[in-house]
C-alpha cells in the first residue's frame, strides 16, 4: 500500500464532517493514532512527516496534506497550503471553499463568508456551472452555501422550476421540512406533468412518518384554496391520503375534482384502480358508484358497473368466511348485468362471473354455460377465448369430466402453439395426466415445458417433473399415485376424501419422500379454509425439517405471505421474506421477496 493510501485511510474519518461554517460548530481534535513499529500495522502519518512528499510533488497530494493540517490544527500552514495551491493552480475558484473552511475551523467566520461569497460572485446563471458550485459545496458539508447557489440562479434565471428540486433536496437534509415542501410544490405548479417524480420525491423526503405527512397535507390544501383550478394539486393531495390509508379522504377530494372540472369521472375510475391495487375494495366501490350515478350516457359508465361487481367479488374471495347470501346476491347481479349488456360477455365480466358461479356458488356445470356463450359473442378476441377455454377445462375437471377437460385443453394448444396460452394448456394436460397417474406422458410434456417462455410455467413445469422423479422408490408409484390423486380430490373441492387418502399415505409409507409435500398439502387446504394459524404450523414444520429440499424456500414465502396478507403483521412478514433472501439466495422468489421487503420498509402505517 503506498503512502497516499495510507495517509487517505488515516484522514477520512478525521476530516469527514469538518466543513461546518454554516452551523458555526467547533471542531474537537480526534486524537492520532499512535506510530507503531509493527509490519502487520498501518503507521498513520503526521502533517510533519508528510511534508516532504507535499514539497516534491504538491497536486498529487495537496488534498490529503491539507487535510492532516487541518485535523492537526495546524490552521495558519493551512492557510499557506492553500494559497500557494491557488497561485499553481490559475486561482481556481473551487479552492476558496479550501480557505474558507480553514477560517471557519479558526472561526474568522467573517473571512470564510468572503471566500464562500467570492464563489458565488462568478456566478453567470449558466447551469453547467451552477451545478459545479453547488456540488462543490455539497461534497465539502456547507449544505447552506449550496442552497444559497441554487437560490441565486433562480434570482439570475427566473427559472425556479429547474432547481426547486434540488432544493427540495437540500431543505429535506437540513432539517427544513417546510422550505423543502415548498419548493415540490413549486414544482407541481411549473411542471405538474412531472407528477410521478414529485411523488418519488415526496416518498423519500416524508418516508412513514405521519406528522410529515399532515404537513404535506396541509400545505396542499392551502394550496388548493389559494388556486383551486390546478388540478395536479388535488391529484398531489389524493395521493397523500392514499399514503396515510385514509381513502375516504382521498375520495372527497377526488370528488370535488371530477366536478369541478366536468371530468366525467375519469379521475374516480383512477382512483378505484389503485384502491383496487391496494386491497381496498369498499374504498373503490364507493369510487365506481360514484362514476355509476353519474348516468348511462356518460363514457365510463360500463367499465365503472363492471368495476363495482369485481370490487364485490373480490370482497368474497377475500373474506374468511363466505356469505352464502353474499355470493347468491352477486351472482344475480352478474346476471342482471350481463343480461342488459350481452356485449360484456367478451370481457373479464363473463371470466369472473363464471368463477363466482363454479368456485364459490358450487355450480360448475352453470360456469360451463357462461363461458360456452361468451366463446361465441361476435367480435370476442382470440386471446380472449383462448382464456375463456382454459377456464372451462378447469370446470370440466371440476366436475368430473376429465376427458372433456383434456380435449379443451388441447384445443387450446393447437391454436395458440407459439403462444403463452398454448405453453399454458400444455402445462394443464400434463398435470390432468399426473392426476391420473400418467406419469410418463406427463414427464414428456413437462421436460419441453421446463423451457417455457414464461417462468411461472416453467418453475411450475419443473416442480411438477422432480416431484415425480424424486418420490418413486424402488418403481413403486402407489404413494405418488395416491397423492396425485389426493391433488385432483383437491382441485374438485373434495377436501375431507383427499385428507382422508393423505392420510393413508402417511400411514402405509411413514417415511417417504413424499411427507414434505403431504404437509405442504395441508398447509395450503388449512389457508383454503383460512385456518392460518395451522397452515403456519404446518409450513414451519417443512422449513425446520426439511428446509433443505425443494419445498423449503416455498414453506418460507408462503409464511411471509400469510403473515403480510391474512394476519397483517408487517414485522413477521419481514422477518420471513429476509429469511428466505438469507437462507435461500438462488430461490426464484428473492426477487419477488425484495419487492415485498421494500413495500413494508416504505408502507404508510393507518
Amino acid at each position: 500500500m503506498n503512502i497516499v493510501k495510507l495517509v487517505l485511510l488515516g484522514t477520512l474519518v478525521l476530516f469527514g464532517g469538518s466543513r461546518l461554517f454554516a452551523q458555526h460548530v467547533g471542531i474537537e481534535m480526534i486524537t492520532e493514532a499512535p506510530h507503531t513499529d509493527t509490519a502487520s500495522k498501518p503507521v498513520i502519518k503526521t502533517a510533519a512527516s508528510f511534508t516532504d512528499l507535499y514539497n516534491k510533488n504538491p497536486d498529487s497530494v495537496y488534498t490529503e496534506y491539507l487535510h492532516l493540517l487541518i485535523s492537526e490544527r495546524q490552521y495558519k500552514t493551512a492557510e499557506k497550503v492553500v494559497e500557494v495551491q491557488k497561485s499553481r493552480s490559475n486561482q481556481d475558484p473551487f479552492l476558496h471553499i479550501d480557505l474558507g473552511d480553514v477560517y471557519a475551523r479558526e472561526k474568522k467566520y467573517d473571512k470564510a463568508k468572503l471566500q464562500y461569497d467570492s464563489l458565488l460572485e462568478i456566478m453567470t446563471g449558466d447551469d453547467g456551472l451552477t451545478q459545479r458550485i453547488a456540488k462543490a459545496f455539497m461534497d465539502a458539508g456547507n449544505d447552506d452555501y449550496a442552497i444559497r447557489t441554487f437560490q441565486k440562479a433562480v434570482n439570475m434565471t427566473n427559472a425556479i422550476y429547474y432547481y426547486c428540486m434540488p432544493l427540495a433536496r437540500l431543505y429535506d437534509k437540513c432539517g427544513r421540512l417546510d422550505k423543502a415542501i415548498e419548493m415540490v410544490l413549486v414544482s407541481v405548479q411549473s411542471q405538474g406533468g412531472n407528477i410521478e417524480t414529485v411523488k418519488a420525491q415526496l416518498l423519500e423526503m416524508l418516508g412513514t412518518d405521519p406528522e410529515k405527512l399532515r404537513q404535506m397535507q396541509r400545505g396542499l390544501i392551502q394550496k388548493i384554496n389559494d388556486d383551486p383550478g390546478n388540478a395536479y394539486y388535488a391529484e398531489l393531495l389524493t395521493w397523500i391520503y392514499t399514503q396515510k390509508n385514509d381513502w375516504d379522504g382521498a375520495l372527497v377530494q377526488i370528488e370535488a375534482v371530477d366536478e369541478r372540472n366536468k371530468e366525467n369521472g375519469r379521475r374516480l375510475m383512477a382512483l378505484a384502480g389503485l384502491a383496487m391495487n391496494a386491497k381496498q375494495f369498499d374504498a373503490a366501490g364507493k369510487a365506481y358508484d360514484d362514476v355509476v350515478v353519474q348516468g348511462k350516457d356518460l363514457p365510463y359508465y360500463l367499465a365503472a358497473r363492471a368495476g363495482k361487481l369485481a370490487a364485490a367479488f373480490e370482497v368474497i374471495k377475500n373474506d374468511s368466511v363466505i356469505s352464502a347470501a353474499a355470493v347468491n346476491g352477486l351472482v344475480k347481479l352478474y346476471d342482471s348485468f350481463l343480461t342488459e349488456y350481452p356485449n360484456q360477455y367478451t370481457t373479464q365480466a363473463a371470466a369472473d362471473y363464471a368463477m363466482l358461479v363454479a368456485q364459490y356458488a358450487g355450480n360448475a356445470p352453470k360456469a360451463i354455460e357462461i363461458l360456452q356463450r361468451a366463446i361465441t359473442e361476435p367480435g370476442i378476441r382470440q386471446n380472449r377465448v383462448g382464456e375463456f377455454k382454459l377456464q372451462m377445462g378447469d370446470y370440466y375437471v371440476l366436475t368430473g369430466q376429465l376427458w372433456d377437460a383434456s380435449l379443451t385443453y388441447s384445443q387450446v394448444d393447437k391454436e395458440f402453439k407459439q403462444d403463452v396460452l398454448g405453453e399454458d394448456a400444455r402445462f394443464r394436460n400434463a398435470k390432468l395426466a399426473y392426476y391420473r397417474g400418467d406419469f410418463v406422458w406427463a414427464q414428456r410434456q413437462l421436460s419441453i415445458l421446463k423451457a417455457s417462455t414464461s417462468e411461472l410455467i416453467a418453475n411450475d413445469a419443473l416442480y411438477l417433473s422432480v416431484q415425480i422423479t424424486e418420490n418413486v422408490e424402488d418403481s413403486n408409484y402407489v404413494p405418488l399415485e395416491r397423492f396425485a390423486y389426493a391433488g385432483l380430490l383437491l382441485f374438485q373441492n373434495k377436501d375431507k376424501e383427499a385428507e382422508a387418502l393423505l392420510d393413508s399415505i402417511n400411514i402405509a409409507f411413514p417415511k417417504h419422500p413424499l411427507n414434505d409435500d403431504i404437509i405442504m398439502a395441508r398447509a395450503e387446504l388449512a389457508l383454503k379454509h383460512h385456518d392460518y394459524n395451522k397452515a403456519l404450523a404446518h409450513l414451519k414444520t417443512i422449513y425446520e425439517k426439511y428446509g433443505q429440499d425443494v419445498l423449503g424456500d416455498d414453506a418460507v414465502f408462503k409464511m411471509a405471505e400469510v403473515y403480510q396478507n391474512n394476519l397483517h403483521d408487517s414485522s413477521q412478514a419481514k422477518h420471513y421474506y429476509e429469511q428466505l433472501i438469507i437462507d435461500y439466495p438462488g430461490s426464484t422468489y428473492i426477487q419477488t421477496a425484495r419487492q415485498r421487503l421494500a413495500e413494508l420498509n416504505g408502507a404508510v402505517l393507518p
